[in-house]
């Protein structure tokens, strides 16, 4: 294995093994394993972890004397337990070994990306000459989306006996892996069944307390190496375990092999979760063939989502595509999910779906649209919820909810803890109703990227259409301004929730907000335009859509208000007003003042007082649209954006952001590649090690940032491409940085699978493979190109 491909640790370190047991997660789309180590269970270095994508359970917690009611992905039983001892055959049997133990004198993990593997090598010695050498290899299929494996190789020096194995699965699991959700409930599970099935497997059946989702697991443990023993089964009520002693021989490794299988009663086409469970484990091939079979899986879906970029930060961008395929496969086209903000790798955020989709799906598209659509369709179920909660506010269309889960009802919470303070405090992030226009982005660029005009022309206008709705009547009318405006919103900034000393939440007329509502309305009248008679007489139909409607649609998407200050875009209304905060002196008193709103509050302040952003909210006008798209939506509002206002606005928030989120860093890369293209590698490198450095200091051991690793491929997929997908055409407009200036992106562009784009400083080269589809149409900037299949392509770029 090269070091491109692999991310190794040496050595164990408690303090950091959390964050290690994220970014070693194995998972495959359908469900995920934190890389906890096998040989101990939940404790303050350790946090095992294993969830199924969409499954989820809501409990009732008293929060300062108040009930509050919480919706979380399940961690699900456990299947990794795998522990061992020493038992020489002139002694007693030592103590269960583990990374925690003074024994331990070496300690080494390896993720294998290209395999989807996970590797360790441990070697303990007790002092007296005996040693014990360890070697597992664990993996979730890529292939079998049901089953997982772990080998287990045993190794002694210096001594003759056994080693006794405990293995199985543990239902005593709870949801604890946040230090600041432990005072809320987190018994998700219940009606807990064990059993044995043969004399090598063993089960666990639970369910959901609320959601009454039906869990199961079978384990089946075996030793290809041929010796006598038998495993004997350990039940208990909520752990299913097998005992088995492996004779030793010096110098010759001991092989035990536990497979997995994990079925839940959301599955298709099963009657049983426990049946099903049973019988996979019993069918399942033998380790190596099982691993065989995972790896050409890998094999082939890293040629779907191929990315060519050398060095480090190359490396870096691979880590963070295997994180998105592991919890984006596939598998999840046949599942009704969102994207979890968090992966399948812990338990922040509690597993909900965010608008992290806007930043994951522009990368999907390209390389997996079929997830892309099955992505969409979790949304467009969720629309009727969408339209219920429009009307409870009195508004009409879809109104999306911030946070999303398992029905699509809100799911945000109403308080939210401080831990610098310890202070519950409201929490009104349920204003950010930017979601939707998330939602009706995602579908138009879906439909642009794959040309499925079936699903854009059927669910997909229905919910952009209802989005454009709910935004038209959200607004007011202020005479004094002749314009449209949209009270009483958070914008992605979130920091700022209110105006100061206000008695209702929310601020008016965030600029993103009010933008990207006149963008969707926009694309509202162009699919009223455009979609085919027929179709459109059932859509208008069903939506009951009075023929006015789109007129007022157009009147909105021309005069929403967009607030300026001092020559840049304001954020929201009366932004410029604000007190100016002192950078420097919280800098030098607090040194990491990302999160700046705890800081304050702490203090008895308010970070709704100053001009400081959390992360990128004006600017992340500029991440979604082109730079003439946006001047376009611009100039059709009538308010003005030049070159030297955005370049102003910029510099503006550059110099007023704390970036308390990890997509801020990506964001501020995006844009500054073109507007300040020398500083834009400094936040490029931010966003590539958000993770892998924890930058936001403790977050990453809660699960990964998903929407950032998959930005940071969208990064230089087309945010330094300038790749567009519009007009029947890919659009390209270079914007190489110098320490990223020779790299390549392999994307499935419609009916073209494997379009290749090669950059280096001064060309770019097209590569359409072999097929009997069309020439692909190329615009480079203002140049028009025809690129053949089975041709390539070198054309200039040109000077700025």
């Amino acid at each position: 294995m090269t070091r491109a491909w692999t991310w190794s640790y040496e050595g164990y370190d408690p303090d950091t093994e959390r964050l290690r047991e994220t970014l070693c997660t194995l998972g495959n789309g359908y469900f995920a394993t934190r890389g906890a180590a096998t040989e101990l269970l939940s404790g303050p270095a350790h946090y095992p972890g294993t969830y199924a994508a969409g499954c989820y359970n809501r409990l009732v917690s008293t929060v300062a004397g108040h009930p509050v009611e919480n919706e979380d992905m399940v961690n699900l039983p456990n299947w990794l337990p795998l522990r061992y001892r020493i038992c020489p055959a002139d002694a007693a049997p030592g103590p269960w070994l583990s990374p925690d133990h003074a024994y331990l004198a070496e300690h080494r993990q390896t993720l294998d990306l290209r395999h989807g593997t996970l590797t360790g090598r441990s070697v303990y010695d007790d002092g007296a000459g005996r040693r014990l050498t360890v070697e597992q290899c664990r993996l979730v299929h890529m292939g079998e989306p049901h089953l997982a494996a772990l080998r287990t190789s045993f190794t002694c020096e210096g001594w003759t006996g056994a080693v006794e194995v405990e293995s199985g699965i543990d239902g005593a699991v709870r949801n604890a892996g946040v230090a600041r959700y432990r005072g809320l409930a987190d018994q998700h599970l219940t009606g807990w069944e064990t059993g044995a099935e043969q004399p090598d497997t063993v089960w666990l059946s639970c369910r959901t307390l609320d959601s009454d989702i039906r869990v199961a697991l079978a384990a089946r443990i075996r030793t290809p190496s041929g010796h006598d023993g038998t495993p004997r089964p350990q039940l208990t009520a909520l752990r299913a375990f097998h005992t088995l002693i492996l004779p030793l021989t010096p110098g010759i490794p001991s092989v035990v092999e536990k497979t997995a299988a994990l079925y839940t009663s959301r599955d298709p086409a099963i009657e049983s979760p426990l049946h099903t469970a049973v019988d996979a484990v019993a069918l399942a091939p033998h380790f190596r063939q099982l691993r065989a079979e995972h790896r050409r899986a890998w094999e082939n879906l890293w040629r779907q989502a191929k990315l060519e970029v050398p060095g480090d930060a190359g490396r870096i961008l691979r880590l963070h595509l295997f994180h998105v395929l592991q919890t984006l496969s596939p598998h999840t086209a046949e599942l009704d999910v969102g994207v979890p903000a968090r992966g399948l790798h812990g338990e922040a955020y509690r597993g909900h779906v965010f608008w992290d989709e806007l930043f994951v799906l522009p990368f999907l598209n390209l390389h997996l649209p079929q997830v892309s659509r099955a992505l969409l369709d979790y949304r467009y179920r969720r629309l009727p919820a969408a339209c219920h909660a429009a009307g409870e506010a009195g508004r009409s269309g879809a109104m999306y909810p911030w946070q999303s889960a398992g029905d699509g009802r809100e799911e945000t919470q109403q308080l939210h803890l401080n831990p610098h303070s310890g202070h519950w405090l409201p929490d009104h992030t349920r204003l950010q109703h930017h979601v939707g226009s998330a939602v009706a982005y995602n579908v138009w660029q879906y439909g642009q990227a794959s040309g499925d005009t079936e699903f854009l022309h059927t669910r997909g206008a229905e919910m952009l259409l209802e989005i454009a709705r709910f935004w038209a009547s959200a607004v007011d009318w202020d005479a004094s301004l002749g314009r449209y405006r949209i009270r009483g919103v958070v914008g992605p900034d979130e920091y700022h929730d209110g105006y100061p000393g206000a008695a209702e939440p929310g601020v008016d007329d965030n600029a993103y907000t009010n933008v990207t509502a006149a963008w969707v309305l926009l694309r509202a009248l162009d699919l009223c335009r455009t979609l085919p008679e027929p179709l459109q007489r059932q859509l208008f139909e069903r939506m009951q859509l009075d023929p006015e409607e789109p007129e007022r649609w157009d009147d909105i998407a021309h005069r929403l208000y967009v607030p300026y200050h001092r020559g840049v875009i304001s954020q929201f209304a009366g932004y410029g007003d604000l007190a100016e905060l002192d950078w420097r002196g919280y800098r030098q008193r607090y040194g990491d003042i990302r999160r700046l709103d705890r800081i304050l509050e702490a203090e008895g302040d308010t970070v709704n007082r100053y001009q400081a952003s959390k992360q990128a909210d004006v600017l992340m006008l500029g991440y979604l649209f082109a730079p003439s798209e946006l001047a376009a939506v611009f100039r059709g509002l009538g308010c003005p954006l030049d070159e030297e206002i955005w370049d102003a606005t910029v510099d503006y928030y550059l110099h007023r952001t704390s970036h308390g989120s990890t997509l801020s860093a990506l964001v501020h890369a995006w844009v500054l590649a073109r507007a300040h293209h020398a500083d834009a590698w400094t936040y490029c490198e931010e966003a590539l090690t958000g993770d892998v450095a924890d930058v936001q200091g403790g977050t990453t051991a809660e699960g990964i940032h998903l929407g950032a690793m998959a930005g940071t491929l969208d990064f230089v997929q087309r945010g330094m491409t300038g790749l567009e997908t519009r007009d029947q055409a890919l659009w390209l407009d270079p914007a190489p940085l110098r320490e990223l200036s020779r790299f390549a992106v392999h994307i499935h562009y419609r009916h073209h699978w494997d379009i290749e784009l090669r950059l280096r400083a001064d060309q770019v080269r097209i590569t359409v493979p072999d097929s009997q589809n069309a020439a692909v149409r190329v615009m480079l900037r203002d140049r028009s190109f025809a690129v053949a299949p089975g041709t390539s392509r070198w054309l200039d770029l040109p000077d700025d």
